[in-house]
């Protein structure tokens, strides 16, 4: 904008909104015996996934639904938090032990999760953009850059899910 004037953040619902909408959700893919939740992405829009991960000071196994892309084999989400400061749990665990589990429309899979490169943050970010339109400004209220983070798979693929 021009003459002093900045441009409004668009609105998000409350953190606490935030957080019952995903607790929701992760309970209706419970109850539904995991036939409700999870989606593929399409064109311009994310698809929703199951992280299972390994708690890095329990040891216990952690699930939370999380939204992606694909990116050829990879499977791309980032660490937004609700678009509240500080690094999500989930991305905490999956920096201390990299390998983990995902369940997708198709079935599970091993992954090996990490922080895009530069360059590949660079190509993978105009993603999210495409798929929401207020991306950029949201990711902009966080103090800290949002990490994309890359979901490779792993030696064993379906077969060997734990």
């Amino acid at each position: 904008m021009s003459d002093g004037q900045t441009a409004k953040a668009p609105w998000l619902p409350p953190r606490w909104f935030i957080r019952l909408a995903w607790s929701v959700h992760r309970g209706l893919y419970k109850v539904s015996g995991s036939r409700v939740g999870l989606w593929q992405p399409r064109s311009n829009r994310w698809g929703a996934l199951r992280l299972t991960t390994t708690g890095r000071r329990t040891g216990q196994q952690r699930s939370v639904i999380v939204a992606y892309f694909e990116d050829g084999p990879n499977l791309v989400t980032v660490a937004m938090n609700g678009w509240g400061e500080g690094q999500p749990a989930w991305w905490l665990n999956l920096q201390a032990h990299p390998d983990a589990s995902v369940d997708v429309v198709g079935g599970p899979r091993l992954v090996r999760g990490r922080a895009a490169t530069d360059d590949e943050r660079l190509r993978l970010w105009p993603r999210w953009s495409e798929s929401d339109a207020n991306f950029d400004a949201h990711a902009a209220r966080r103090s800290s850059e949002t990490t994309v983070v890359v979901l490779e798979p792993r030696p064993g693929g379906a077969s060997a899910v734990q």
